[in-house]
């Protein structure tokens, strides 16, 4: 079935195909009376506006791209969820692309928003390296950087405080009673892993304890990898009475290799995490915590869950 046009609408209105464009446009060389009359028959008969014809015009699409690593990231996908209403509220329609954590994807997808014309693009780095293979392509479009800190470059970025962040997470471990804090997951590819293993560092200093970490040779932080690097620490003695995850995903992972090593959480050793998500216990493991809905997504400051617990009570 075609689609309706505005010289279809002008037909059954019975007025010029240049008033119809006026009512739609919101011109005031026509009547109230007229536009009401004209708009009511256009949702009747299930005119759309072509807004490929209008945005070249206007000079612009009302579209934003957004481009993530992964929704299958709980934060990613909250985060996600979040952008799609503001733009929505802000007459914007929002275009999602996933680059897999692939640098060559991401540049792809990058370049395939730029040739939509979309009017800006917010994006989820794959990490502080992204950077360099999109220069020529940032300075075609705006262009904002989330969560990686990108203050060595001159991009908009909008990040949260890690370094602080990971202090106060430290500092929350400490305050129930832990010296012995393991610090888990530490990559060495990324700036904002930088940063949250130096506020790590700064608290045992400024606490007068002895760091730990264990540090991580994948280029992810993924509930996979924390698995598997919790299956092998597990696997062999430790002294540490808490954990302390570089990632959110991560801890997911060290909390099902805890339960298939018999160790519990938090009674056993507790568990820090120092973004967001909320985690609630399993109905068949009550020691066990499970991942729930993220939490408020408007709120990422370091914290501790699961970690309410003394070492040894």
């Amino acid at each position: 079935m075609p689609s309706v046009t505005l010289k279809d609408v002008a037909k059954v209105a019975g007025v010029s195909y240049a008033t119809v464009s006026r009512a739609l446009s919101g011109s005031p060389e026509i009547s109230e009376e007229t536009r009401r009359r004209i708009l009511k028959l256009c949702k009747e008969m299930g005119y759309t506006p072509n807004s490929v014809a209008r945005s070249m015009v206007k000079r612009y699409t009302n579209v934003l791209g957004l481009i993530v690593p992964s929704l299958n990231n709980p934060f990613m996908s909250e985060l996600t969820g979040h952008l799609e209403i503001y733009a929505r509220n802000r007459g914007y329609t929002l275009m999602v692309c996933n680059s897999s954590y692939d640098y060559d994807l991401q540049k792809e997808v990058f370049s395939l928003l730029v040739s939509r014309q979309v009017d800006g693009i917010i994006m989820i780095p794959v990490g502080h390296e992204s950077y360099e293979p999109l220069n020529v392509l940032t300075s075609q479009v705006p262009t904002v950087f989330i969560s990686e800190n990108m203050k060595d470059y001159p991009e908009n970025y909008v990040s949260v405080n890690n370094h602080r962040g990971m202090q106060i997470a430290t500092e929350y471990l400490y305050s129930l009673g832990h010296r012995d804090i393991l610090y888990f997951g530490a990559r060495s590819d990324s700036k904002t892993h930088q940063l949250r293993l130096d506020g790590y560092l700064s608290s045992c200093e400024k606490l007068s304890i002895e760091p730990h970490v264990l540090r991580s040779s994948y280029t992810r932080s993924s509930r996979e990898v924390g698995y598997a690097m919790g299956g092998e620490y597990f696997s062999r003695p430790h002294q540490e009475t808490a954990i302390l995850c570089a990632a959110d995903m991560l801890a997911i992972g060290v909390m099902q290799a805890a339960f298939e090593a018999g160790i519990r959480i938090p009674k056993d050793i507790s568990l820090g995490l120092r973004q967001h998500l909320l985690l609630r216990p399993a109905p068949d493991r009550p020691h066990h915590r499970e991942p729930a809905l993220p939490a408020d997504g408007h709120r990422r400051g370091g914290h501790a869950v699961g970690a309410d617990q003394k070492p040894g009570s």
